[in-house]
């Protein structure tokens, strides 16, 4: 697999280098599609990259080097969730197949409590949404009107899931 999953050190080591890669990116499917310092410095002292809840990982590519951000959320629950962000000169080559298939590994692997993953994107992320497809996901419910545009309308949130 040409992807690696190296974990965040995100008051240490990778603290400024998180703090650059959120900041430099927009990420238009997401809330808050583009972050300032201090958005990040704050979810970084609430510990939104590393707790009991949620760990993180730079998606690093054998071939192309770092091209991402990988979060394991609700990692308490039992059902953990994540959030990818991939940088902007790395999207739409189908390297988030690839992300998908080794965060999918990785959690079976390591977590034996863990018996399903899921994922949510907004109903006009037509690229995640393939990409859940690819990898065998099965779409798990769809909540309409639940994900706040940048514009303000409200679009729907698809959730998918693997289930070991």
């Amino acid at each position: 697999m040409s992807i690696i999953l190296t974990r965040i050190d995100p008051v240490g080591d990778d603290h400024e280098a998180l703090i650059s890669f959120m900041m430099r990116n927009e990420f238009p499917f997401h809330v808050g599609s583009h972050l300032t310092r201090e958005q990040v410095e704050t979810s970084i002292d609430k510990g939104r990259f590393r707790d009991e809840d949620n760990d993180s990982f730079w998606v690093d590519h054998d071939e192309h080097g770092r091209i991402g951000f990988f979060r394991l959320e609700d990692l308490s629950e039992g059902n953990p969730m994540f959030d990818l962000r991939l940088d902007g000169s790395f999207r739409n080559r189908a390297l988030g197949v690839e992300v998908l298939q080794a965060a999918s590994h990785h959690v079976f692997t390591t977590m034996s409590a863990v018996n399903r993953f899921e994922g949510q994107t907004r109903e006009d992320n037509i690229a995640m949404r393939k990409t859940f497809l690819r990898c065998g996901w099965v779409k798990e419910a769809h909540y309409r009107e639940s994900w706040p545009s940048k514009d303000g309308t409200l679009l729907a949130s698809v959730e998918s899931r693997i289930v070991v």
